[in-house]
């Protein structure tokens, strides 16, 4: 649990927002070609962008020759976190000292300072459809009362997916940690920054992530199911489209995403100026819609072009 909470710190800036899940079952195939792939290149580089899905139903045929070709024949691979540089959890066993560590700073990051308990600062019917969706899960209402909304939405979804036999981790990064041997790794951010992105947002916006987990619970495995779709048939405005509609308050886009969007569009500019081929893997959110990476990099003079395959 510990480590679930830590690795996906990412993953569920999106998913608290964008969806909650129930048995994941695949669906009948998608009529498609396969997951977005785009890159930008000069004389010298070739930057490749990979969309992913933190959480995949097993079997799903999405390593496509395309992927794979890029992946093998890049020198780097960037994500979002460095997932291998936190050990994994062994059954039976104590969590290693990292993730104890992890864990330590999380906790202290979601102290509430606000002089109440968590319940205090919502509404009447927020609080009676939160402590239904606690009970839900068979966690005590009271359980994040001393903690911050975003902790109490995070692991809400985690605890929803994880019920239902789910691995929040089991998704695309964890097929390409398997994959990378031997080549330069990097990382856009740390899971000290993504947490503090959570922890940054104001008061109303953790809150109103809060009450859409704790009403979305039932909805979480067809709007996953949905972005899944979307992803699968190549189509990145279909997925921006579900994922912008949840996304609503402009505190948590700025936040989780454009301004996370236009550090990268920085960092992929300056790569550039380096030859070698680079493949970066990021949440698909960010890789679609209004202010995605793409548009920042257009702003940079970066042509990005879609590979057909």
């Amino acid at each position: 649990m510990l480590r679930h909470l830590i690795l996906t710190a990412s993953a569920l800036a999106l998913s608290a927002c964008a969806f909650p899940t129930t048995t994941l079952a695949q669906e009948e195939a998608v009529a498609a070609s396969g997951p977005a792939l785009w890159q930008v290149s000069d004389e010298d580089t070739t930057v490749y962008l990979f969309g992913t899905v933190h959480v995949l139903p097993e079997g799903l045929d999405w390593y496509k020759p395309a992927i794979a070709e890029a992946l093998t024949g890049a020198d780097q691979f960037v994500s979002e976190l460095d997932t291998s540089a936190i050990p994994e959890m062994v059954p039976g066993e104590a969590p290693p000292p990292e993730v104890m560590a992890l864990a330590q700073m999380q906790m202290q990051l979601a102290q509430l300072t606000t002089g109440g308990t968590l319940r205090d600062l919502m509404n009447e019917t927020d609080r009676a459809e939160y402590e239904a969706a606690m009970t839900g899960l068979g966690l005590p209402v009271e359980a994040f009362d001393g903690l911050e909304p975003w902790f109490a939405f995070m692991t809400m979804s985690q605890v929803a997916l994880m019920q239902q036999g789910m691995d929040p981790t089991a998704g695309v990064e964890r097929t390409f940690d398997g994959l990378i041997e031997g080549k330069d790794r990097a990382a856009f951010e740390t899971v000290e920054q993504q947490l503090g992105f959570f922890d940054s947002l104001p008061m109303e916006a953790q809150l109103l992530m809060l009450d859409q987990t704790a009403e979305g619970l039932d909805e979480m495995g067809p709007m996953l199911q949905s972005m899944i779709d979307e992803w699968m048939a190549g189509d990145p405005e279909g997925l921006a489209a579900i994922m912008n509609e949840e996304m609503s308050d402009p505190a948590l886009y700025e936040v989780l995403l454009t301004r996370r969007n236009a550090n990268w569009a920085e960092w992929i500019e300056n790569r550039m100026a380096q030859p070698g081929t680079v493949f970066i893997a990021v949440g698909a959110g960010h890789l679609a819609g209004e202010g995605s990476v793409q548009d920042f990099l257009a702003e940079r003079g970066l042509t990005t072009e879609r590979i057909e395959y």
